[in-house]
This record gives structure tokens, sequence and C-alpha cells, in this order.
């Protein structure tokens, strides 16, 4: 069995088949590229003035409904007709007005409608897997968005800097149809014949360059 990242969907799975198996079927992760320590910083105290509030009240446009939970591990079953399960971390948990439930991705980004076309199967892995899990209760799920922070104006006032952050709600829809249609295709990938390296994928340009001198240094007796 193996286990799929719904962080990756976005990004690794979409860029190079080749390293994505690597990484799910060998245990071999492309070097770290962690996120600077201010975006990290932004992020946790975006999402943690958050909890326990209702998204009315970072603005009246906002659906209704409170944060219930924050960065919470979930795990799925393995996924039918597969040889795949799903685990991660999801942003923010929503409770809604009728009972059901909100996922949310918060992101520091230029806002855009096609952040959803590139987060769609990401957050659709955290539905599933909210809906379908390991252990505890089957948590409904109704709605899926993504809340878009991005810097605009500063001011300075009592010695401070003030960054203005607007704040963009893009709902993603649902479709369970295609989000397991995707993750057949992903278990496909890794069931069958490896992927070639790719000739666009910068870490395999890098292996590719890398590794004939890494040969030679090895041969090299100290």
């Amino acid at each position: 069995m193996y286990k799929l990242s719904p962080s990756d969907f976005a990004y690794l799975y979409q860029d190079c088949k080749f390293c994505y198996v690597q990484k799910i079927k060998r245990g071999i992760y492309l070097p770290s590229m962690p996120m600077p320590g201010v975006f990290s910083a932004i992020n946790t105290r975006l999402q943690g003035n958050l909890v326990g509030k209702n998204l009315k009240s970072l603005s009246s446009n906002l659906p209704d409904g409170e944060v219930i939970a924050q960065e919470k591990f979930v795990e799925s079953i393995v996924i039918p007709g597969t040889s795949v399960y799903l685990k991660g971390k999801y942003d923010l948990l929503v409770r809604n007005s009728d009972g059901t439930h909100t996922i949310i991705d918060i992101k520091i980004s230029q806002p855009g409608e096609d952040k959803i076309d590139k987060y769609k199967t990401q957050l659709g892995a955290y539905k599933f897997a909210l809906e379908n899990p390991k252990f505890g209760e089957s948590i409904k799920l109704t709605k899926l968005a993504l809340l878009i922070f991005y810097p605009d104006q500063v001011s300075f006032e009592n010695e401070t800097a003030a960054l203005d952050f607007p704040h963009t709600w893009l709902e993603v829809p649902i479709d369970d149809a295609n989000f397991m249609s995707f993750i057949q295709e992903v278990d496909s990938v890794l069931s069958g014949t490896e992927p070639t390296v790719s000739e666009k994928c910068k870490w395999c340009l890098y292996r590719k360059s890398y590794e004939p001198q890494a040969k030679i240094v090895d041969d090299i007796p100290f």
C-alpha cells in the first residue's frame, strides 16, 4: 500500500511523474525547499486568529460558519479499487450553519481562478479522508474552498509598518467522480512501468548532470 500526501498533487505529481514515483515507492525525496520563515509566521497567525470565530468576522461576504479546527492530520482508508491511501494535514475545518462542514486551504499567493483547478485534487483528497477516515467518525463535507491572502498596501503608524492583506474566497466545486478518476490514474502510474526521466524537470536535469560526477568522486580513494 502506498501513502499519498494531498499536498503533492498540485505540484510534484503534475511537474514530474518520475520524481513522484521515486518519492512514493522508494522514499527518495527532492531536496527540501522550506517556506521562508516570514511566510510561515504570517500563515500561522492568519489561521490561529480564525479558530473559534465565524468566517463572517473576517468579512461579511464570507459564508456563515465557525472555524473549529486548525492544521489537523487526516488519514483515509485504502481507496477502493486501488493500492493507495491518503494522509495529510489540512489548514482549517469549518462547521457550517446547517451542521455540515467546509474544508479551507489558506494560500499566501496571487489570487486567480486558475488556483481552483490547481488545488482541486488536494482539497478533494482532504474531503475523501475526512469522509472515509481510517480512525474516528466520518465528517460530512459540503464545501471546499481556498482563502487566499496577498499583501497590498502598507502604512506606517506608531513606529510600526502594517501590511494590508485583502482576502479572496474561491469555492472549489465538489466533483467526487473526477477525484476518483484522478486517484485511479495515480494508482496506475505507481503500479505501472516506471515513468521516464523528464527533460523539463529541473531535478531530473540536475540528477542527469550530477550522477556521473558523483560516480567519479565515489571512486576516488581517501
